[in-house]
């Protein structure tokens, strides 16, 4: 017979990996890992509303995207043309990036195949006598170690050409030149630290989960189980 056992513990895990996983592959996708130094507009582009030359933007680059400028149109968020640069793998810009993507890519598909594991632990607990929040949490933290990876090495391509096109001659390996990180590789680590905690607090959803409380409650023949 299946049980519905819904804990404060078991809720705040299964939100918790869901939030991991979406917010990682935001990150992922995102063109914002680098803020490249400013470029300057050309004279001749001036803001309609004001009558001014409009100010310098900057470009942002990401593992194999990049957001850019539209020359010659009046100057907004609109005007920020955002794709890949890389048709295909190879032509990401690094090896060191090629890695990256590669490491993240794994980390993520564990991290969402998790998530979606852990709707159903309301209704099932174990399989094989094993416990699906042990087990889930065992792969949130090879996640983690997947992602911790990718990180450690994205810094290193900070060297390639591409990278130097948007962070000057100085950028290199750990070193960004005149670039600024952006939101998506602090978030990438945001994710990383909270997919670490979603893999030690699996085990305060197991024991939630099967306390002497929830077997009391089986106990009397209830199907669906709320426990704060």
């Amino acid at each position: 017979m299946c049980h519905v056992i819904v804990t404060c513990r078991s809720m705040l895990w299964t939100l918790l990996s869901i939030v991991v996983a979406f917010a990682e592959l935001i990150a992922f996708m995102s063109a914002d890992w680098l803020i490249g130094r400013a470029k300057p507009s050309s004279s001749e582009e001036v803001d309609n509303r004001t009558g001014r030359s409009q100010e310098p933007y900057r470009p942002t680059l990401g593992i194999y995207g990049r957001c850019t400028r539209i020359s010659h149109m009046q100057f907004s968020r609109r005007d920020m043309l955002c794709g890949p640069y890389a048709e295909n793998f190879s032509e990401i810009a690094s090896g060191f990036w090629q890695a990256t993507a590669i490491f993240l890519a794994m980390g993520i598909m564990i991290l969402c195949t998790v998530a979606f594991v852990s709707v159903f632990t309301m209704c099932v607990q174990s399989i094989m006598k094993k416990s699906i929040f042990n087990v889930c949490g065992l792969l949130q933290g090879i996640a983690g170690l997947f992602l911790i990876l990718g990180l450690m090495l994205y810094p290193a391509g900070w060297g390639c050409q591409k990278a130097m096109s948007y962070c000057g001659p100085y950028a290199s390996a750990y070193k960004p030149g005149d670039c600024s990180l952006g939101w998506a590789f602090y978030t990438a680590i945001g994710g990383t630290v909270l997919t670490f905690i979603c893999a030690v607090f699996s085990a305060q959803a197991e024991i939630a989960t099967s306390s002497d409380k929830v077997q009391e409650e089986i106990e009397e023949g209830k199907n669906l189980i709320c426990l704060l």
